[in-house]
């Protein structure tokens, strides 16, 4: 790690910011079960796509395709958006030393204004947030997190990747980055040999233990 260069933190948003993973798993079974009964466990096989990947995944109708992106709007705008425990104090310890932060999700941007309504704090901890539509290629492709290397012109081993789903986690080891896993949505040991740390939350987890992982 090179620290005359700038340091970049990379945050997934549900399951690393945000509390939402469970709730959009409950969705997406019944969402499964209605149009993909042959795929097992479609919830889970979906973590990490944009919503046009799961729709493709679907085989969704042009019908069945608006219907669906209704009912997840309405689902969103009333879910809960609560903040992982520590989450909000660990990025604010990383901003005090400098350290650049984005948000790399495959949610889009109608989805991210329910969580600007939730938390009107939320782009002041940011310094990008990075959506869907601002991606060529989803998890678990690099691009999303290599685009924020990119934009913030740090090397990738100056970069640290916050992710809980296996596509995610896949996505910041093949962009050669440091990888910290959340067992939020899966359990640790699911987890353990994909990251170069797993956390269970942000509230003994600081910018030194991040700096520490470095290779």
């Amino acid at each position: 790690m090179d620290m005359t260069q700038p340091v970049a933190a990379l945050f997934d948003l549900d399951g690393v910011i945000v509390d939402t993973e469970h709730q959009y798993s409950r969705f997406w079974h019944h969402q499964g079960t209605v149009y993909a009964p042959h795929i097992e466990h479609f919830e889970q096989k979906i973590k990490g796509k944009t919503l046009v990947q799961i729709l493709g995944d679907l085989k969704a109708t042009p019908e069945q395709d608006v219907r669906i992106r209704a009912e997840l709007n309405d689902f969103e705008s009333r879910m809960d958006y609560s903040y992982i425990p520590g989450v909000v104090d660990f990025i604010r310890d990383l901003l005090a030393h400098g350290v650049r932060t984005a948000v790399v999700t495959s949610s889009n941007k109608q989805k991210m204004e329910n969580v600007y309504r939730a938390h009107p704090e939320f782009t002041g901890l940011f310094d990008r947030i990075f959506v869907a539509e601002d991606f060529k290629a989803s998890k678990p492709d690099p691009d999303c997190y290599l685009l924020g290397a990119r934009t913030f012109e740090t090397p990738v081993g100056n970069c640290f990747v916050f992710e809980d789903s296996f596509s995610g986690l896949e996505a910041g080891n093949r962009a050669c980055m440091t990888v910290v896993g959340l067992s939020t949505t899966n359990p640790a040991e699911a987890i353990r040999d994909k990251a170069h740390a797993v956390i269970p939350d942000f509230t003994a987890f600081t910018y030194a233990d991040m700096i520490a992982l470095a290779r």
